[in-house]
Order: structure tokens, then sequence, then C-alpha cells
């Protein structure tokens, strides 16, 4: 089983396959408009912007399993992110990352990059006291909340996993050596 294997579903409701990014590297959030991290969209946008047209991909999956801080239908998320972040990524139907039902796609990733990269003793502490408060958090490898990024390179490897205090114009070090 690889990444191109998984079908996930658009904010449309309609099936999509990931073989249609094979030879592209990706991006791949779980997201939600009301977090503190939500301004993270700003900087994804910037790396989508700058990348695309080199083969980049992002995949914004909203989640609302962290503090309900993901309300509203899929076009209202949408409608919020175009309008104030001005996304121009795909944002697929929102899912669950954690649990019972986790999108079998989290599953994969989780499996292929248990471990984030945290950087900075700041970070280091801020993710401790977010794993405290993430009633969804409950094994080894699971996401602890928003915003946390897995960077897939153009052969369908899953290469990094970032927390989510990790800023995303610090990936571009990393996408830079993939693109």
């Amino acid at each position: 089983m690889n990444i191109y294997d998984f079908k996930v579903k658009t904010r449309n409701g309609e099936e999509f396959s990931l073989s249609d990014f094979k030879g592209k590297v990706m991006l791949i959030v779980n997201t939600a408009t009301g977090c503190g991290f939500t301004p993270q969209y700003e900087g994804i946008e910037n790396l989508y912007e700058k990348y695309h047209d080199k083969g980049f991909e992002v995949l914004d999956f909203p989640c609302d399993q962290f503090g309900h801080q993901a309300p509203g239908s899929d076009d209202e998320i949408h409608e919020f992110c175009t309008a104030k972040y001005k996304t121009q990524f795909d944002q697929f139907a929102k899912i669950e990352v954690n649990g019972e039902n986790e999108e079998p796609l989290y599953a994969y990733i989780k499996k292929e990059q248990p471990n984030e990269e945290v950087v900075g003793l700041k970070n280091k502490m801020a993710m401790k006291a977010i794993k405290k408060i993430s009633a969804t958090c409950k094994k080894d490898g699971d996401i602890v909340w928003n915003f946390t990024k897995f960077l897939v390179d153009r052969n369908g490897n899953v290469v990094k996993r970032y927390d989510p205090t990790y800023d995303p114009k610090d990936i571009e070090k990393d996408l830079i050596k993939i693109i």
C-alpha cells in the first residue's frame, strides 16, 4: 500500500484519488478556522504560490476534533479560507484524524511518520501543554492538534511530519530539497 492507493472526499462530496498527484510533492495538513494556528493558512498559501508551478500541492483537510475549532460546513470553511487568506490550494471534506472514525489516509501517514519535528524549547513546551488538552490524542503517533503537517515527496514517500507550532515558512528548506 502507498499514498497513491488512497481516495478522499472533496468538499463537494466527490471521490478524489491521490494517484492524480503522482509525481508531485504534497503537504498534507489538518486545519481549523477558529484555532490559534489558523493564521498559518497565510504561510501555507505563500508556499503554494511559490512552488505550485514546480509540482507542489497542498491538501487541506478541515478537522473539528480539537476544541471544535472547525465549525461549519465544508462550503462555509472554504468560503472563510478563500476570503480571509486567499487560499487557492485544494481543500477537501472535513475529516477525523484520530480515533475509530479516522480517515484511512491519516492512519497511513501517521504510521509512516509517527514522530513530529518540534523545533526549540518554546515549541516543545507549547506542544507538551497542547498534548495535555488534546482529548483525541490517545496513543503514540496520534495527531495532537490542528495544523499538523506532513511532507510527501514525488515518489509518494511521507518524508517528514511537523508539529502544529512549526511555522510553514520553515518547511521551505525541506521543500526545496525535494521539489
